[in-house]
Formats: C-alpha cells, sequence, structure tokens
C-alpha cells in the first residue's frame, strides 16, 4: 500500500494496540501516544503542499473487490488536503487538550481514544477515497464511531440519548446517501467519483439524475446538521469537551460539506442543487444563530453557532455552484462564493475550536458551565479570557480578525445571487442577503453574550461548584495556537490562498477552473462596498438588541415545545415503539404452530405468484429420466412413511417413521449416484433421530388433545399449499430454464481455479468461504453463550449452598 493509504489505515492500527500501550504503560497517560498518529500523518501532508499548490494530484489504488468494480483509491486533490490537514492537525491539537483535560485516574483513557482514533481514520477515510461504496463504508464508520464518542460517559441518560439520537438520524441519511451512490452507479456504470465528473453532461440527461441528488443531499444535510435534521448537534454536546472541539469545529459535522462540495461538478450543472443547498444552509444559518441566543448552557450556544456557521458554509457552496450557469466574467463573481465557503470553513475550525475548548476550561475550573451562574471571570481567568474574545469576536465578524473577512465574502456571495436570471433567482434571490444579514445579526448578538456574560460583570463566586483559577499551561497550549491563527490568517489571508484556498476551488469547479483560473486574493479594506455597510448594520443593531437582551427574549416563549421538530422526533420514537411492540405481540404470541403458518404461508403465495408473473408453469416429459423398480419401491415407502406419521400416537413411534423418511431419501441419493449427500444424510439422519429418542425419553407421556376444526383446516391448506407449490416449483424448474443454471460455472471453474475435484467441498470451502465462517460464528457464539449460563447458574447454586 502506499503511504495515502498507510495515512487511512494507521489510525485504525493505532486504535487496535491503545488496549495493550494502556496496560503496560500506566504511568504514562495515553493521549502521549496516540498524540504521535495525528502530528505524522499531518507532517506527510505537508509534504504534498507543493504538488497541490500547482493542482497535482495523487492517486493510489488498491484492488478490493474488482468484479463488483469497488477499489480502494485514494486520491488528493485540493479539496482532499484541505480537510485531511483539518482532520488530523485539530486532532493533533484535540488530543493534546485531552491529555491535560481528561483524568487518567477518574476516566477510562482506553476507550476514549480507541474511539477518537477510530473516527479519525474513518474520516480520513471519507475525504481520501475516490469509490463511492469505500467512501459509504467510512462515512457509516465515522456514524458508528461518533456514537461511541457522544455516549463515552455511558452512565448518564442524557449521553446515552444524544449518541442514540445522532446515530438514528446520521445513519438513516447515510442509508439515502448509499441509495443515490448506487443510482450514480446505474447512471454512470461506475463507482469512481472522478470518471463519475468528466461523465456529468450526460448524467444529467438520466431519469434517475434529480433521484439520486436528492438521496446523496439527505446524507450530507443530517451529517451536517442542516435544517430539519440539526436537532441531533445539541445533544451530542453530552460528550466529553475534547470531542466536541474535534467532532463539530473540523471534522463529522463537515462530512456533509465535504460531500456536497466534492459531487458539485456533478450535479451542480442543475439549477435545482443551487436552490436547494442555498436556500436550506441559509434557513440553517438563520435557525441555529436565533436559536442559540435562548440557551443557557455555553456548549448548547456552541452547539448552535456550529449550526449557524454550517448553514453558511453549506449556503455558499450552492450560490458558488451558480458559477456552472454562466459564461465569462460572469463564473468568476460566482466562483467567488466557493472560494469564500472553502476560507470560513478553515476560519470556522480555528475559532470555533478555540471556543469548545475555552468553554471546557471554564466547565473544568469552575465546574459549571451554566451561563446564569458564571461572570467576572476575567480577573480569575486572564489568558482564557484573551482567547475566548479572538475566539468571539472572529465568529461574530469583527475586524481584524479572520472570521470577518470570511463574513465579508459571504455578504458579498448572498448580494451577487440576489441579481441572478435563473430559476426566479431575479425575484426570490433577494432572500438570501436579507436572511443572511439578520442571521448575522442574531450571530453578533450570541458572541457578545458567550463572551461578556462569561467574563465580565460581578463574579458569582457563590453559585460555582469550584472557585475559579486559570487552567494549567498544557491545557492552553492548544486554544492559543488556534487564536493565533486567528489572528496570522485575519491579518495576512493570502497566506491560504495559493496554497490551500484556490486548489480547493479548483477540485470543486474542475472545469471552470481549466477554463479560466480563479486567483483568490483577500485584503482587510476593500473600501465602502455594501457589504461592509451590512456589517456595520449587524454591529448596530447587535449592540442595541444585546443591551435591551431581557426585554425582547419573550419571543422564544412564542413557540410551544410540542411544535417543536424535537418534540416531534421524540414522539415518533415513542410512537414507533408502541407500535412494534403491538405488532409484535400481534403475532409473536409463543405457539410455534403460528409460527410454522406464518412462515410456509408466506413461502406459498410468494412462490405461487412468482410462478405466475413469470409464465413459468411449464410440463415437458421430453427429457424425463425413466423410473426404475428401486425408485418406486423408495417412494412407496417414503409416501407410506410419511402419512402414517399422521396418525401415529406415540412419539416413539413418530420418530421412528421420521427416521425412516430421512433414511430413504439417504437412498435415494445412492441411486441417484450422489454418495457424499447420501452420507451426509445418513449422518445427520442418525445423530438427530438419536437426539430426538433422548429428548423425548424425558418427556412425560403424549397425550393427544382434541382439536377445533379451524385448527385442522388451517392446517390442511398449508399442508396442500406446500406440497402443492412445491410440486409446481419442481416440474417447473426442471421444464423451464428462465436463465442458465450456475453448475456450468462451477464446473468450469472448480478445478481450474478452486484445485479440487470434489465439487461440492470446494463449494462448501471456497465459494461459500465467508457463508461457512459465519455459520461456525454463530455456532461459537451460541456455544460460548450457552457454556457462559451453565456457569453462572452454577456459581449462583454454589453460593447459595
Amino acid at each position: 500500500m502506499s503511504m495515502l493509504h498507510w495515512s487511512i489505515v494507521l489510525p485504525f492500527i493505532a486504535a487496535f494496540c491503545i488496549p495493550f500501550t494502556g496496560k503496560i504503560t500506566r504511568k504514562i497517560h495515553t493521549g502521549w501516544f496516540v498524540l504521535a498518529i495525528p502530528i505524522a500523518i499531518f507532517i506527510y501532508l505537508c509534504t504534498l503542499l507543493p504538488k497541490i499548490k500547482e493542482h497535482a494530484t495523487i492517486m493510489e489504488s488498491v484492488s478490493w473487490i474488482p468484479s463488483l468494480d469497488i477499489s480502494f483509491d485514494a486520491y488528493v486533490d485540493g479539496l482532499g488536503l484541505l480537510f485531511t490537514m483539518l482532520i488530523t492537525g485539530i486532532g493533533a491539537l484535540v488530543t493534546l487538550y485531552s491529555i491535560f483535560y481528561m483524568n487518567k485516574e477518574k476516566e477510562n483513557l482506553v476507550n476514549f481514544y480507541v474511539f477518537l482514533l477510530l473516527f479519525m481514520g474513518a474520516m480520513l477515510g471519507v475525504v481520501l477515497s475516490d469509490n463511492l461504496i469505500v467512501l459509504y463504508t467510512f462515512w457509516e464508520f465515522t456514524s458508528l464511531s461518533s456514537f461511541l464518542l457522544i455516549g463515552y460517559w455511558n452512565d448518564r441518560k442524557a449521553s446515552r440519548y444524544g449518541a442514540q439520537k445522532s446515530l438514528l438520524i446520521t445513519f438513516l441519511g447515510g442509508l439515502s446517501m448509499l441509495g443515490g451512490f448506487i443510482a450514480l452507479y446505474v447512471m454512470g456504470d461506475t463507482f469512481s467519483i472522478r470518471e463519475l465528473i468528466s461523465m456529468a453532461p450526460e448524467l444529467i440527461q438520466h431519469p434517475l439524475f434529480y433521484f439520486s441528488m436528492v438521496l446523496v443531499l439527505l446524507g450530507a444535510f443530517t451529517k451536517s446538521a442542516q435544517f430539519p435534521f440539526h436537532i441531533w448537534l445539541p445533544d451530542a454536546m453530552e460528550a466529553p469537551t475534547p470531542v466536541s472541539a474535534y467532532l463539530h469545529s473540523a471534522t463529522m459535522v463537515k462530512a456533509g460539506i465535504y460531500l456536497v462540495a466534492r459531487l458539485s461538478p456533478i450535479f451542480a450543472l442543475s439549477a435545482e442543487w443551487v436552490w436547494t443547498v442555498g436556500l436550506v444552509g441559509i434557513i440553517t444559518l438563520f435557525w441555529g444563530s436565533f436559536n442559540a441566543i435562548r440557551q443557557h448552557d455555553l456548549k448548547g450556544i456552541l452547539a448552535f453557532s456550529t449550526i449557524s456557521q454550517l448553514g453558511m458554509i453549506m449556503s455558499m457552496l450552492g450560490m458558488g455552484a451558480a458559477a456552472l450557469h454562466y459564461t465569462g466574467d460572469d463564473t468568476q463573481v460566482y466562483m467567488a462564493a466557493t472560494a469564500a465557503a472553502i476560507f470560513h470553513l478553515i476560519n470556522h475550525a480555528t475559532f470555533k475550536g478555540s471556543l469548545f475548548m475555552v468553554v471546557g476550561i471554564i466547565d473544568h475550573e469552575t465546574g459549571t458551565r451554566d451561563i446564569r451562574k458564571l461572570g467576572g471571570l476575567m480577573t480569575f481567568m486572564p489568558i482564557t479570557f484573551t482567547i475566548a474574545a479572538i475566539g468571539s469576536f472572529s465568529m461574530a465578524g469583527l475586524p481584524p480578525f479572520n472570521g470577518f473577512l470570511s463574513k465579508e465574502m459571504f455578504f458579498k456571495s448572498t448580494l451577487t445571487i440576489a441579481n441572478a436570471d435563473f430559476l426566479s433567482l431575479e425575484t426570490w434571490g433577494i432572500l438570501f442577503p436579507v436572511i443572511a444579514w439578520i442571521a448575522s445579526v442574531f450571530t453578533f448578538v450570541y458572541c457578545m453574550i458567550l463572551f461578556f456574560k462569561t467574563f465580565t460583570g460581578k463574579a458569582k463566586l457563590d453559585q460555582l461548584p469550584k472557585k475559579p483559577h486559570e487552567a494549567p499551561i498544557g491545557m492552553l497550549i492548544s486554544p492559543i495556537i488556534l487564536v493565533s491563527l486567528v489572528i496570522i490568517w485575519g491579518l495576512f489571508p493570502n497566506m491560504l490562498a495559493e496554497t490551500i484556498i484556490e486548489p480547493a476551488v479548483a477540485a470543486i469547479q474542475p472545469v471552470l477552473y481549466a477554463a479560466d483560473p480563479y486567483h483568490v486574493h483577500i485584503s482587510m479594506w476593500h473600501g465602502l462596498q455594501p457589504e461592509l455597510w451590512m456589517t456595520i448594520g449587524v454591529v448596530a443593531l447587535g449592540l442595541i438588541l444585546y443591551k435591551t437582551y431581557p426585554s425582547w427574549t419573550g419571543i422564544y416563549k412564542w413557540m410551544p415545545k410540542r411544535f417543536t421538530l424535537n418534540n416531534a422526533y421524540n414522539k415518533g420514537l415513542s410512537w414507533m415503539d408502541i407500535g412494534s411492540n403491538r405488532l409484535t405481540r400481534g403475532y409473536m404470541n409463543g405457539n410455534i404452530h403460528d409460527y410454522l403458518v406464518y412462515i410456509f404461508g408466506f413461502t406459498i403465495i410468494i412462490l405461487l405468484y412468482m410462478i405466475w408473473r413469470l409464465d413459468a408453469f411449464t410440463i415437458n416429459t421430453t427429457s424425463v429420466t425413466p423410473i426404475g423398480i428401486y425408485e418406486l419401491i423408495l417412494a412407496v415407502i417414503l409416501v407410506t412413511a410419511s402419512i402414517m406419521i399422521l396418525f401415529a400416537k406415540s412419539r416413539l413411534t413418530s420418530i421412528i417413521l421420521l427416521g425412516t423418511v430421512g433414511y430413504t431419501v439417504s437412498l435415494l441419493f445412492v441411486l441417484f449416484r450422489a454418495p457424499d449427500l447420501a452420507l451426509t444424510q445418513f449422518v445427520i439422519e442418525t445423530v438427530s433421530t438419536s437426539l430426538f429418542l433422548l429428548c423425548f425419553y424425558h418427556l412425560p407421556k403424549y397425550k393427544p388433545k382434541e382439536k377445533r376444526i379451524r385448527f385442522k383446516v388451517t392446517n390442511l391448506i398449508i399442508a396442500l399449499g406446500v406440497g402443492v407449490t412445491m410440486t409446481l416449483l419442481a416440474l417447473s424448474s426442471h421444464s423451464t430454464k428462465l436463465f442458465d443454471s450456475i453448475s456450468e460455472y462451477y464446473k468450469q471453474v472448480t478445478y481450474k481455479e478452486a484445485g479440487g475435484e470434489n465439487m461440492v467441498n470446494v463449494i462448501l470451502v471456497d465459494f461459500r468461504g465467508l457463508d461457512t465462517m459465519f455459520e461456525i460464528t454463530v455456532l461459537s457464539i451460541a456455544a460460548i453463550g450457552i457454556y457462559t449460563m451453565i456457569k453462572l447458574r452454577l456459581e449462583r447454586k454454589g453460593g447459595a449452598e
């Protein structure tokens, strides 16, 4: 495998090794061993920057399942490198922060770091995979590993609830995304993203195009917490703060952003893509910022702010997609929105990551995150105060920080899209700048609340579980690095222009960039433009709303809880639970007879329907082998023994007659020259008959009960139905061949490819190897379970004595 593949695999290998490392070195914090992984991968990725800066791409492939067109293709371009550097760079800082945040004496660090490494590897797999099925595999692994991280404190009900909620919503979105990927494969006959991008003009003509687009967007919107699927993110804040800083600032929630950006070259040719992505993003921006103000938990404020900021990035990707619907200089105008999305993606990771760490420090050093109990921490925590000021003001969009620059670019993009002249944007496009400006006002307000309510005013020491003090330097290093980048990239934004932003834009809009390269130039002062006046208006109105905060927050009471999306989710789960219980109780009554009726009845209906649907019922006796005297004698014995079972008066007689049926079938296999099947049948029949006799020996004497007519009629119908169906199926399968028998394939490859002369053995061992392995696994698990129950029972008896 290549270095790219090792970059993905290394965190998984480390996750496997960490449990052993933790046991060997108990005196050293496990995080120090984990820290080396993201740092090593980040350093390797930095060596790729010169190539990516020149818009080169790196592709490494490992064959996986070639028959299904599935290969482990690791692909790096500007977009992939950006996300991998965020995943490993922020991952390294979060790991360093967690070393001082997570107490090795009180926490199960092995589990924490195993889950963290699994998530890191899964995210790297998502952003480096060119094959859609491989991408999906890693995508769902991010859902599983994030579930484990969010539910890390599994003794807390809120943690379990948040983990379950995030898993259900993101997993269902992932399933719909898989449907979209399969539709793309049907359309383009390939799972390769690069190849599908090259076919984009043809794909848009396919009838499945819009179907696949909707399914893919469902996956992206659920993962990136877009409205109305955002409800899982606030509950995910029950995770430890390092997890929140990692998952919700730079990685998991941005997986949906990545998916939209990566597949934009395919779907952005549709004007509906522009509207859907842009409008969903702008609504999410507003809803997240509006609800952040009403939160009292610091992490709750950051959760809704994350939703808001993700909506902002998503809307810019939608607006940037409009470039594909113009030619000439107009394309450059809209490509600026894509560049703004990339720049804000980076900025958000810096200021939001630092703010999550600040909140963790406050919680760690004061014992609470409730903003109503906080205040006046500036004098006790001056360094944390400085970090929070930089992060909050950058998120609010104030100069000279990087958030101001990307917010200005965002405003300019909304003003540009309002003048677009396709798909009614010239009429409804005004919604973009209006909603964006209102949402930005709320963003400013919650940033001021987050900062000033926590660090200024009078300290409420009597309401704090701990006496506040500054955090240890180890916990401050990571947020200091992040806010340093906030300032550096605010003052010198063009450091990122050619190395990161332009290659990412080229990856999102490859055709346009190849025809007319877009050169990024960002400046702090760009004149008295409309976007600057919008920012001034945001600050002015935001200050007024912040100062009058208590007088207008009553509007939140106008929204009854019973009409909220969270309530709908909870009610939906409750209804499904009640409905499934009722349904289950309706057919799971403990009566084996009823279960057999369901199974056989369903089988009869399906098989008879398919025979009729395919017009497959045919009787052709031209190629029937003549029936000899021995076959006739055995058939008579078989039928006679079967009928006699119905009239047997004892269990012993029934078992003997049942054994007669089995041995007769074995003799038929001998006559039909299938000695291996005959031997297998003999062994199974002998063992099963012996076991039956052993078990029934200990049962009480059989006393037949009088059965009702309904019971007997049901048995008669099912018995006749199964008999007729199987007879028709056997006759039809012999007389009608809808497709060639697979036996010919096995005849050709059994000896040549598998190297075996016994076809049956080769099929069981080689062709059905996985099936056989899983059967053995199931039996092993069952055996272990039985052994454990017996052992526990014996221990209880011993303890009772």
